[in-house]
């Protein structure tokens, strides 16, 4: 099929070239020979009177019109695939379908185990494939690398539809031998003169305790940084260190032994998580049957939370 002139089929080889800076990688996408994705690099450098990709040392660099075709390249590809591949109809017991879903750790040690028992039971051929959280997530969802997306609602896209699915408490975990575990309320001065250990996105950016601490004018010591919310519990371990963690998660932390939840001098914002998913596939019936299970695992989740902290 052609549109003035150009191949369509070369748009699918030029999306891959341009994600992948690299021709062996595309092809092996496409699941065609090097050679034929080179032939359709020289028949695409020809349409288009540009190199598209260049040789630099030994990578690949977009030169500048295919940078500018990235993104509406890929706005067009994930167009047809939510209008045209996505399946019009699903059966949960009979699906075999991928989904493909960002999550933090925070979210696979609290919500997702959860999910997954549920959806087991409708959906036991339904697989899904757990990505890892970055900065914004929801870049993912416009190229097609990922089907969901659950997020703080302030990391979610305004560009997208979203559901909320629950709000965490924010409280602090601390060693059962530390000082703060004595039963007695933590100060403001204790709270802002103590060694805190933070999780920081691994492509960087502001920890949710140091956003969380700002946004109610308290101070935060770091003396620990990590990539990950799991690690949070074995690094305040045999210290007076303190962490700030979802409730939910600090509740799994302590069933562990040898910790302690202990409230924060001031209250501090909820955090709300969310599901969130491209605009041009909010007809999916496949993410709509997912999205409902969340929520019913949310619901679950919450429930299991309600133990108050100690003070």
């Amino acid at each position: 099929m052609r549109f003035k002139n150009l191949d369509l089929n070369l748009l699918v080889a030029l999306d891959a070239l341009i994600r992948l800076r690299n021709v062996s990688r595309a092809a092996d996408e496409m699941f065609i020979t090097q050679s034929a994705m080179s032939n359709a690099l020289g028949r695409l450098r020809e349409y288009f009177d540009d190199p598209l990709l260049i040789q630099v040392g030994r990578t690949m660099e977009l030169s500048p019109l295919a940078a500018s075709l990235e993104q509406p390249l890929r706005d067009i590809i994930v167009r047809i695939d939510s209008a045209v591949v996505s399946t019009p109809s699903f059966n949960p017991a009979d699906s075999r379908r991928v989904i493909g879903m960002v999550v933090s750790d925070y979210s696979l040690h609290t919500l997702v185990p959860i999910f997954l028992s549920i959806a087991a039971q409708e959906a036991p051929g339904l697989q899904f494939d757990f990505k890892p959280q970055q900065n914004f997530p929801h870049l993912l969802l416009e190229k097609g690398e990922a089907d969901l997306l659950i997020a703080p609602s302030v990391f979610c896209s305004t560009q997208h539809p979203s559901d909320v699915l629950f709000a965490d408490e924010i409280c602090c975990v601390t060693d059962s031998s530390s000082r703060f575990a004595k039963g007695e309320r933590m100060t403001r001065e204790q709270f802002e003169t103590s060694g805190h250990v933070v999780m920081r996105p691994p492509n960087g950016g502001e920890s949710f305790a140091e956003r969380a601490c700002r946004e109610v004018g308290l101070a935060i010591r770091v003396e620990v940084s990590t990539y990950a919310f799991s690690t949070l519990s074995l690094l305040v371990r045999g210290s007076n260190r303190l962490a700030l963690v979802q409730k939910t998660l600090a509740t799994e932390m302590v069933k562990t032994g040898g910790l302690t939840m202990v409230a924060p001098p001031l209250e501090l914002p909820l955090l709300e998580q969310s599901a969130q998913w491209h605009s041009y596939r909010s007809r999916d019936p496949a993410l709509t049957w997912v999205r409902e299970k969340l929520k019913s695992a949310a619901r679950i989740l919450a429930a299991r939370s309600q133990e108050p902290a100690r003070h």
